[in-house]
């Protein structure tokens, strides 16, 4: 068993979608980011990778490849969970907090569970999502970004010698 454990924030600004766990919400800020800047996504790809020691999303995504400029974070958290897979690595279970004042998640919670069980190819019942807020303490108590903290437990399926993944370039 490997357990890993994954942070992330992001600014908030005007004019940019808001994605959370791979949904789209009604918000008038999105996260400003080289991707779609998704910060539930991206702690959860941290967690993963460290739990596999595989790194960081910044050994695997670079912020300055045009593949990552745009792109969906939960389409990143696909390559980086095939990463983990090679490794002969199971999931077990991911329970992820997003940390926020508003917008309120409660409706979209179990959207945002479905489509990470659906990238990481396992049961819903499997990935626990929650928001909490700061009571308007700090940065993200002022509305100016979002945080998001994963932790996921893995159980080692293949026995390998090293691996084969390795981080590009």
């Amino acid at each position: 068993m490997r357990i890993g454990q994954g942070f992330d924030v992001h600014a908030l600004e005007e004019g940019i979608p808001l994605v959370l766990g791979g949904v789209t919400i009604a918000h008038d800020k999105g996260l400003k980011g080289d991707s779609d800047g998704d910060v539930l996504c991206h702690a959860v790809i941290d967690a993963l990778l460290g739990a596999a020691h595989l790194g960081d999303m910044g050994t695997w995504f670079r912020s300055d490849d045009p593949m990552v400029s745009g792109a969906r974070s939960l389409g990143l958290l696909e390559r980086a969970w095939l990463l983990v897979q090679e490794r002969g690595f199971a999931l077990v279970n991911l329970d992820v907090t997003v940390v926020t004042e508003v917008p309120r998640l409660a409706d979209v919670r179990g959207q945002m569970e479905a489509n990470l069980a659906r990238a990481l190819t396992v049961a819903a019942s499997q990935i626990s999502v929650k928001a909490k807020t700061t009571d308007q303490l700090g940065f993200l108590g002022r509305r100016e970004g979002m945080a998001a903290l994963a932790i996921v437990l893995l159980e080692e399926r293949i026995i390998h010698a090293g691996g084969i993944a390795r981080p590009p370039g």
